[in-house]
This record gives C-alpha cells, sequence and structure tokens, in this order.
C-alpha cells in the first residue's frame, strides 16, 4: 500500500501542478487532486506516527490530536474561505459517518472473516461512548433546537460558545487518556503494543510532515474551485459532495490504516482511528472551522440540517451499541456498512 501512495505521490503532485497551469478539463483535475491528496494524506499520517513513537505517548497524543484531520481540515478552510459553508458542515457531517459507519464497518468485517471473534479495550469503548453522545447530542443536536428561535447573529455566538467549550473539553479529554489516567484502564493485551520502532528519524518525519501540508494546502485550495463544476457535471449536491466526496478524500489512507490493523487483530488500533477521528472532527476540528470562519466574510454556525443530525445520532448510537461490549464480528461490519449505504443513497438522492 505504501508503494502505491509514493507512486501516487511522486506522479500526482507534478502532474497536479502543471494540469492546472494548462488548465486541464476540471474533471479530470478533480479525480487528479483527490488521489494525490490521499496519497499525500499517508505521508502525513505516517510521519506523524514517527514523530508521535520519538516524542513519547504525552507528545505523541497531542501531535495525533492535531495532524489526525489535518487534511480535511485544510480542505475546509479553503472551502470557508470560498464561501462553502453548506459543504463544510457536510463534510463534518461525512467525516462523522464514514469513521463510525464505514471505517468502523470495514475494519470489523475484514478482521471477522479471518477471526471468529475480536477483542478491544472495553474501557475505551466506554469513554468514548460518552464523550460521542456528548458531542454529537448534546453539542450539534441539542443547540439545534435553540436556534429554531434564533437569527443569524444569535446562532453564531452560541456556536461560538460551544466551540470554545467542545475545544477545552477535548484538551481535558487528552489530559484524562495521557496523563492523569494513563494507563489506569489498560489491558495486558494492550501492554505489547507499546513497543514500537518508528518508520523515520525526528528530522525526516518532521521534513515529509512539512513538505506534505505545504502541498496538501496547495492542492486542496485548487480542488475546492473544482466542486461547482463537478457537481454541475454529475448532477450532485453540495451535500453530498460534502458528505461523501470530501470526507473520504480527507479520511481515505487513515481510513486504510484502520483496515490493515483490523485485518492484522490490532483491534484496539482500528476502534482507535475510527472513533478517535470521529472524536477529533465533532470536538476539535468542528470548533476550530467556526472560529477560524470568523476571520472570512461568510461565517459558519454550527447548524447543522435535519437529515445531518438524524444520520450522525443514528451513528453514534448504532456504534456505541455494537462496540459497547469490547467486541466484534463480521456480522456486525456488514450492520455498519448497511446503514452507511442507506445513509449514502438517502444523501444522494436529496
Amino acid at each position: 500500500m505504501n508503494k502505491v501512495f509514493a507512486w501516487l505521490t511522486w506522479i500526482g503532485v507534478p502532474v497536479s501542478v502543471i494540469g492546472g497551469l494548462l488548465h486541464w478539463p476540471t474533471v479530470l483535475l478533480f479525480g487528479l487532486y483527490c488521489l494525490t491528496i490521499i496519497a499525500l494524506a499517508s505521508y502525513m499520517g505516517r510521519a506523524t506516527e514517527s514523530l508521535a513513537i520519538v516524542a513519547g505517548p504525552r507528545i505523541g497524543g497531542l501531535l495525533n490530536a492535531t495532524f489526525g484531520n489535518a487534511v480535511e481540515l485544510i480542505i475546509s478552510i479553503f472551502a470557508l474561505k470560498a464561501g462553502l459553508v453548506d459543504v463544510v458542515l457536510a463534510s463534518l457531517t461525512g467525516s462523522v459517518l464514514g469513521n463510525l459507519l464505514l471505517v468502523a464497518g470495514l475494519s470489523f468485517f475484514v478482521g471477522g472473516l479471518k477471526y471468529k471473534r475480536q477483542g478491544f479495550n472495553i474501557y475505551d469503548a466506554r469513554h468514548n461512548a460518552g464523550l460521542l453522545t456528548f458531542a454529537i447530542f448534546v453539542a450539534f443536536v441539542i443547540p439545534e433546537v435553540f436556534t429554531m428561535q434564533m437569527d443569524r447573529g444569535e446562532q453564531l455566538a452560541l456556536s461560538v460558545g460551544i466551540a470554545i467549550i467542545m475545544i477545552l473539553l477535548y484538551i481535558a479529554a487528552l489530559y484524562f487518556r495521557l496523563v492523569t489516567h494513563r494507563g489506569v484502564y489498560q489491558h495486558q493485551s494492550d501492554k505489547t503494543e507499546e513497543h514500537e520502532e518508528p518508520e523515520w528519524g525526528k528530522g525526516k518525519a518532521t521534513t515529509i510532515l512539512a513538505l506534505a501540508t505545504v502541498a496538501v494546502a496547495y492542492l486542496s485550495e485548487r480542488l475546492v474551485h473544482t466542486f461547482e463544476t463537478v457537481a454541475e457535471s454529475f448532477g450532485w449536491s453540495e451535500l453530498f459532495i460534502g458528505i461523501i466526496i470530501v470526507a473520504i478524500v480527507g479520511n481515505a489512507a487513515e481510513h486504510a490504516s484502520a483496515v490493515i490493523m483490523a485485518y492484522k487483530n490490532k483491534m484496539n488500533v482500528a476502534v482507535e482511528i475510527a472513533i478517535g477521528s470521529t472524536l477529533q472532527i465533532a470536538m476539535f476540528v468542528a470548533p476550530v472551522l467556526v472560529l477560524v470562519s470568523l476571520l472570512f466574510p461568510e461565517k459558519m454556525p454550527l447548524v447543522f440540517s435535519l437529515p445531518e443530525l438524524v444520520a450522525m445520532a443514528a451513528s453514534v448510537l448504532l456504534i456505541i451499541v455494537l462496540s459497547n461490549d469490547g467486541d466484534t464480528n463480521w456480522f456486525e461490519g456488514a450492520t455498519l456498512l448497511a446503514a452507511y449505504t442507506i445513509m449514502g443513497i438517502g444523501f444522494y438522492l436529496l
């Protein structure tokens, strides 16, 4: 898989630049940008993982929190700059659905085909269940009820308040897991996963991360400008582009890593990627985007549409019910994939 991403990067980056300068067909450039960003995201993930191992668990956790969803954050910032608020909100919804249903579903399904049962840390599952309930129901769904009676300015004020509280709670959650309660709820089986060798040294990983981030920023800006033409060409709505396309492109490399970990029976890592990434999106990326939008003419209140809220709430309830016992199998994976497919069809037809 790494070789494929390497070829995509070394070929995709220069060809994308040349194609943009020569004004190649927009649909072709859209596909080229998407594939190249996915490949670059793989390099960013590997560089971050190497730095996390070198820096130790505490700083490593902070690095993973910061760069885990960096690609989607960069794409969303350029989309906000272009005034595509609905696309950004849809991409946040798509990330939640993609991580909880598609990634977790594929991980459970692929791992379950090889192993009859796969277990993971039940304490982490319960801890994450509480945070997911807060992030989606308390911070996303409940404010929707209040905003029905508010004007745009009041909606934005409420959103900024929620964003600040979410970021503070997310930092507190990191502190809880990495400092005050580090190892308290650790299973014996988890301890074998602690001793790892970094793929790259500190200097090489930092350089790769910096270069990949710059390349992703450049391509993301180009990608955002293709959305309107691509939507008209394929008959896609902004909602579908955000929920399916942007979300998958922003998280594809991470998705692949989770499935590979599940196939290797490292379910703690696979579940952490799927659910941990969802928490990053809901409690860190979304609030940061609300605050960043204050810098642009088009502000982004944290107000989702009813279909988006219902889909996210259903996804959270389903993953909590299926994962709260700390045990998975292929049928549970198939159930999650079926739910993602149903929601995908629904959003396509909206």
